[in-house]
């Protein structure tokens, strides 16, 4: 029997009857803080379709995708570099548990205090932020690699480029995207922080807005978009994901029928 079609409808069903519960729920609220979905509804088409679309819908998109494109891709090459090179990695590991330590929204001030309000500095935290994860996860993937890999590739004389490309990269590639994956989450949240702070553009900023203006359901249609968005950027990567580790969860699934 077919699952999937199961479980495609358990995901869609399960947030269709929580919007219906919180439409009844709120039909007919009179609470100043609880307004009615519908009226949330509006206030998300007329401000985030429209209005502030190109303002700050795509102002956001764009920083988040920056960000975490320039800490994946930093995240990966340095950690390739201090899981191959010993020296480097005695000398960056003790920085890099240090740095790690601290929370990702702790950094947004310090970047502020150098970089001002800008756009670079939303794109600088959240790169900063999302690329402890991925290269942690990069470490240690490449740490875990099965030496009868590394041997088979010595056998056969592989160059250095080729052994990282077809052996190292493939057998890490699960955990790089189990840190890519919470990366992006990471590179979220700082996303929204920094647009919080300060007097800027983004969708952080304008649900903000909203809050200390007492225009609650305009903050709720930013909550919701920020839901939704989170939502299809997972989407997207686990379809990404799926993509390119074809071959790993097709073993895995292998692996458990016999």
């Amino acid at each position: 029997m077919n699952k999937r079609p199961v479980l495609w409808l358990l995901g869609i069903g399960t947030p269709a009857l929580l919007l219906a519960g919180w439409w009844l729920a709120s039909a007919g609220s009179t609470d100043t803080f609880f307004p009615p979905l519908a009226d949330i509804l509006d206030r998300f088409r007329a401000l985030w379709l429209f209005d502030h679309f190109a303002s700050d819908v795509l102002v956001s998109l764009r920083n988040l995708a920056l960000g975490y494109a320039i800490a994946a891709l930093a995240a990966v090459a340095v950690g390739f570099v201090t899981a191959l090179a010993a020296p480097v990695r005695w000398a960056v590991d003790p920085l890099i548990h240090f740095l790690r330590g601290i929370p990702p929204v702790a950094l947004v001030p310090i970047f502020i205090s150098l970089m001002g309000f800008g756009p670079e500095m939303r794109v600088a935290s959240i790169a900063l932020a999302a690329f402890f994860p991925t290269f942690i996860a990069t470490v240690d993937g490449l740490r875990a690699v099965d030496r009868g890999l590394l041997d088979v590739a010595q056998v056969y004389r592989l160059s250095r480029r080729d052994r990282v490309v077809t052996v190292l990269l493939p057998a890490a590639s699960p955990q790089i995207f189990s840190g890519l994956q919470v990366s992006l989450q990471t590179a979220f949240v700082v996303m929204i922080a920094s647009e919080m702070l300060g007097p800027s553009q983004g969708i952080g900023a304008m649900t903000l807005l909203a809050q200390q203006s007492f225009m609650i359901s305009d903050m709720w249609s930013g909550i919701l978009l920020l839901g939704v968005i989170g939502f299809a950027a997972n989407f997207l990567f686990d379809l990404v994901r799926r993509k390119v580790l074809a071959w790993y969860i097709g073993s895995r699934r292998l692996a458990r029928a016999s």
